[in-house]
């Protein structure tokens, strides 16, 4: 995919997570924001503080590595290329991916004390991410740059660890409104 269609198509996506949180989070009390469908479940605060936990490292991870001067090319940039390690990545984050996967101690909030300022901080790592995308259109989206986090010796391209980000946040998004609607549908009983 060309750089700006990728890069546009990912800033359209932030956008409607972020929508969604105003609409249908943000309005919440915070006693339901704190109810989980099962003990081992998450809340949907849970949910966003994990997606906060995840964008204080890649977001200062991403801002480095656009920080970083571009190679100087001759000619439009190239297609949005993948690694084995980023397509595994992205793929394994995708909402239609229905397989569970296990988060990392450090990134798992269950049974964090969570407050109102989880969707405050949430909606500022929203903005921040719209920001970095905007500055992306300027940077080699093939340049291996931004450190995975769970082992920082393997690197993901700029492009893929993007879409990882924007694609983990769609998944988690999407498990908090369903978490919501199991709470419509406890509520309406």
């Amino acid at each position: 995919m060309n750089p700006d269609s990728f890069l546009t198509a990912l800033a359209r996506a932030v956008a409607e997570v972020r929508a969604t949180a105003h609409a249908e989070f943000a309005p919440l009390p915070p006693a339901l924001l704190n109810q989980r469908p099962a003990p081992a479940s998450w809340s949907i605060l849970e949910c966003l503080e994990h997606l906060n936990r995840y964008s204080r490292y890649y977001h200062a991870a991403l801002t480095k590595a656009l920080a970083a001067p571009r190679a100087t090319t001759a000619g439009p940039l190239a297609e949005v290329g993948y690694s084995w390690l980023g397509r595994k990545s992205v793929e394994l984050m995708r909402p239609a991916n229905a397989k569970k996967q296990t988060t990392l101690k450090h990134m798992n909030p269950l049974g964090s004390r969570l407050g109102p300022a989880v969707l405050a901080e949430f909606d500022q790592h929203q903005a921040r991410l719209l920001e970095l995308l905007a500055a992306a259109h300027r940077a080699d989206l093939n340049r291996k740059a931004v450190p995975v986090e769970f082992f920082r010796l393997l690197k993901l391209r700029l492009g893929e660890a993007l879409e990882f980000v924007v694609v983990h946040q769609q998944r988690h998004v999407q498990q908090a409104q369903r978490v919501r609607a199991g709470l419509r549908a406890e509520l309406a009983c």
